[in-house]
C-alpha cells in the first residue's frame, strides 16, 4: 500500500498562513484587521503598504495625514465658532450672571426671558457650545482606533515592523531606546495646546489651561515604552495640527474661508479664582446651558405642534359638531318667531 510521504512543515505553515507576493503574512490570518474601528485601521495600513511599497514608517504618517485631512473642515468650523465664542465672551458672561441671579431668586420666569433673549443672542451670532466640544468628540474615536490597532500590530508583532523604521528608531515594535520620540510627542503636544489648534482658545479657559499645559508632561512617564508605531503617529498627528494652525493664521487664508477676525482683549496676567471657585462656575454655566437648552427644545416642539396642526386634520374637541348645534338653535329660534 503507497503512503503518501509527510508533508513538509513549511507547507502546512503555507496552508494555514496566507501571504502577500512579498511574502509578508496577510493581516487577517494573523488576526488582524476586521470590521472594528481598529480592524479597518488595521485593513488601510496593510493595504498601503503593501500595494504602494512603503515602508510602515511612512505608511502610518501617510495614513495619519489622511485621517487629518478628513477632519479638517470640522476644524476650520470649530474655530469659527471658538472665535465668535470668545469675541462675545463678556455678553455671554453677563447672561449668565442674570439667569443665576435669578435662579438663585427663585424668579422662574426671569430665568425663562434670560434664557431665551441668550438663546437669540447666540442664535443671531451663529455661536454653539456644543461646536466647542464637536472636535474632541470626532478626534477621539479616531485617535482611539489608530492606538489600539498600532498597539496590537506591534504587540503581536508583525515581523516587518521589526525592519520598518526609520533612523534610530528601525524596530517599530519596541519603545525608542534614546527618549527622543517621546519628547518629541510631549513638546508638539505642549505647542498644540498652547497655541489653541482644532478650534480650542487655550486663554478664554481660565484656570483649566493650566491643567491643560500639564498634560503633556503628566503624560511623558507614560509614553516612555510606547511602541515605536504609536508615537510615530502621536508624533505626526500633533505635527499636522501645527501645520494646519499655521495655515488657518495666512490672512489671505483666513479671508478666503470667512474666518471671522478674534477680537484682543488683555489676559489676567494671575487668577485669583481657586480650583473650588472655577468648579462652581463650571456647574453654573452647566445648569445655565441646561435651561437654555430645555427653552429652545420646548420652543422647536412647539413649532412643530403649531406646523402640524395647521397642515393636519382638524381635532376633534367638542362630542358634537357646534356648527351644526348652532344652526339647529337657529332654525328653532326662527320657527318660534
Amino acid at each position: 500500500m503507497y503512503v503518501d510521504p509527510p508533508t513538509p512543515i513549511q507547507e502546512i505553515i503555507e496552508n494555514i498562513v496566507k501571504v502577500h507576493p512579498n511574502g509578508e503574512p496577510t493581516f487577517e490570518s494573523l488576526g488582524l484587521g476586521g470590521w472594528t474601528p481598529p480592524g479597518i485601521v488595521q485593513n488601510i495600513l496593510e493595504f498601503m503598504h503593501i500595494n504602494l511599497d512603503m515602508p510602515w514608517w511612512l505608511t502610518i504618517v501617510i495614513a495619519t495625514i489622511c485621517a487629518r485631512s478628513l477632519l479638517f473642515p470640522l476644524v476650520i468650523k470649530a474655530q469659527k465658532n471658538m472665535i465668535r465664542l470668545t469675541n462675545h465672551m463678556p455678553v455671554i458672561k453677563d447672561f449668565h450672571a442674570r439667569l443665576t441671579e435669578a435662579r438663585n431668586c427663585g424668579d422662574h420666569l426671569q430665568s425663562a426671558q434670560v434664557a431665551a433673549e441668550m438663546m437669540k443672542f447666540m442664535k443671531t451670532n451663529k455661536i454653539s457650545f456644543t461646536q466647542n466640544i464637536m472636535m474632541p468628540l470626532v478626534q477621539a474615536p479616531v485617535f482611539i482606533s489608530f492606538f489600539f490597532a498600532l498597539r496590537k500590530m506591534a504587540n503581536l508583532p508583525v515581523e516587518s515592523l521589526k525592519d520598518g523604521g526609520f533612523l534610530w528608531l528601525k524596530d517599530l515594535t519596541v519603545y525608542d531606546p534614546y527618549y527622543i520620540m517621546p519628547i518629541i510627542t510631549s513638546v508638539t503636544m505642549f505647542i498644540t495646546i498652547e497655541l489653541g489648534t482644532d478650534g480650542t482658545n487655550i486663554h478664554a479657559m481660565g484656570i483649566m489651561r493650566y491643567v491643560l499645559r500639564a498634560l503633556p508632561f503628566v503624560a511623558l512617564p507614560f509614553m516612555l515604552h510606547f511602541p515605536g508605531t504609536i508615537l510615530t503617529y502621536w508624533v505626526a498627528t500633533n505635527s499636522i495640527s501645527l501645520v494646519q494652525t499655521s495655515f488657518l493664521k495666512i490672512p489671505r487664508i483666513k479671508k478666503a474661508l470667512g474666518m471671522p477676525t478674534m477680537i484682543k482683549r488683555d489676559i489676567p496676567k494671575a487668577s485669583t479664582k481657586s480650583v473650588q471657585g472655577f468648579v462652581n462656575e463650571m456647574k453654573e454655566s452647566w445648569t445655565n446651558m441646561k435651561i437654555t437648552k430645555q427653552l429652545s427644545d420646548r420652543e422647536r416642539a412647539d413649532t412643530i405642534q403649531f406646523n402640524s396642526a395647521g397642515k393636519g386634520p382638524i381635532v376633534k374637541t367638542f362630542k358634537y359638531d357646534p356648527t351644526k348645534q348652532k344652526q339647529s338653535t337657529t332654525v328653532f329660534t326662527k320657527s318660534r318667531e
